[in-house]
């Protein structure tokens, strides 16, 4: 049984929860682009031909699959459906997402999700993005996501050069309820991260998660900041930062793909937190990432509620991308 069958027999039999309506609200832009195009194409042609995979290829790079993944997928089917004969449109459709399904699993790196605490002592989050794509937000939601799970957070405010960046995560932490370390405006980051280990160690906090710069224009500096910041932890905490995550705006396509190598460049990503799923037709950036990064989606932002953020699902995201609610 291909992917495609096995998703719609798996998810037209189970009653949806929350979860799978969550997945097929948030990514209806993006299945009304691109699962739409597929079926329209798919009925335009009675056989594949060259010019059925030349629109193919359009297809998946106007959903931002991105060039490098599209032309690796297009030569794929080609191969496939030279050796194996296959003419029929929607034969093809069902194997380009069993190559997605294959490509996203072998793209590198292990899948994982949620953040694995320490038995013994505060388990260390990084959280990095340029300003604008909801790196604040992005920590609150992940701050009651764990608080809900019974778990202790700390934030820790080390972006502490923009102007509101402080005040934002203040507004946050007051709402949550949890603890915030702060320093001067224009200080230190490393300084902050110190006085938040300190924190973290002392009232045997759980999670602690650290807001950091996101200026890319300076990436030597941004190296170093980030490298003061991981030595200046890690003398307090053993380890640490344990877990690094990238915040991308799923809205700025291939632009935050180019984010995301920048970064990458300069910190060691451990997961992406894709945002603004909901509010784009671009469904392919997350496939484009893991191909071009090597490294897991781990969360996704398919609202604007706090409870919107879910952990990144591989077989609900295709469901949601390419079957939905038909």
């Amino acid at each position: 049984m291909g992917l495609f069958a096995f998703l719609k027999e798996k998810f037209s039999k189970k009653k949806k929860d929350e979860k799978t309506e969550k997945y097929e609200k948030g990514l209806s832009k993006s299945r009304q682009a691109f699962a739409s195009r597929l079926d329209d194409l798919s009925k335009r042609y009675a056989e594949v031909n060259e010019e059925y995979f030349e629109e193919l290829e359009q297809i998946l790079i106007e959903a931002d699959v991105g060039v490098s993944l599209t032309i690796k997928l297009v030569e794929e089917l080609l191969e496939k459906s030279e050796e194996e004969g296959i003419t029929e449109p929607s034969k093809i459709n069902e194997e380009l997402i069993d190559a997605m399904f294959v490509g996203y699993v072998e793209s590198g790196g292990s899948i994982t999700n949620e953040i694995h605490f320490r038995e013994n002592g505060p388990t260390v989050l990084l959280v990095e993005g340029v300003n604008g794509v909801g790196k604040t937000t992005s920590i609150a939601k992940l701050s009651k996501r764990y608080m809900d799970q019974g778990k202790s957070v700390l934030l820790v405010a080390a972006d502490t050069f923009r102007a509101g960046a402080v005040e934002q995560l203040k507004i946050w932490a007051n709402r949550l309820g949890c603890p915030i370390i702060t320093g001067k405006e224009n200080g230190d980051p490393a300084s902050v991260c110190y006085d938040g280990a300190k924190y973290a160690v002392e009232h045997n906090i759980d999670l602690m998660i650290v807001d950091t710069a996101g200026r890319l224009q300076n990436k030597a500096n941004l190296m170093q900041e980030l490298a003061k910041m991981n030595r200046v932890i890690s003398r307090e905490i053993e380890d640490a930062p344990h877990e690094t995550f990238l915040i991308i705006d799923a809205t700025t396509g291939q632009n935050g793909v180019s984010q995301a190598k920048s970064f990458k460049e300069v910190s060691d990503i451990t997961g992406i937190v894709i945002t603004k799923m909901d509010g784009t037709s671009k469904g392919g950036i997350i496939l484009s990432i893991r191909e071009e990064l090597g490294v897991p989606v781990r969360f996704i932002g398919l609202g604007e509620r706090m409870e919107d953020l879910e952990e990144f699902d591989l077989d609900e995201y295709l469901n949601g991308l390419l079957v939905g609610n038909k």
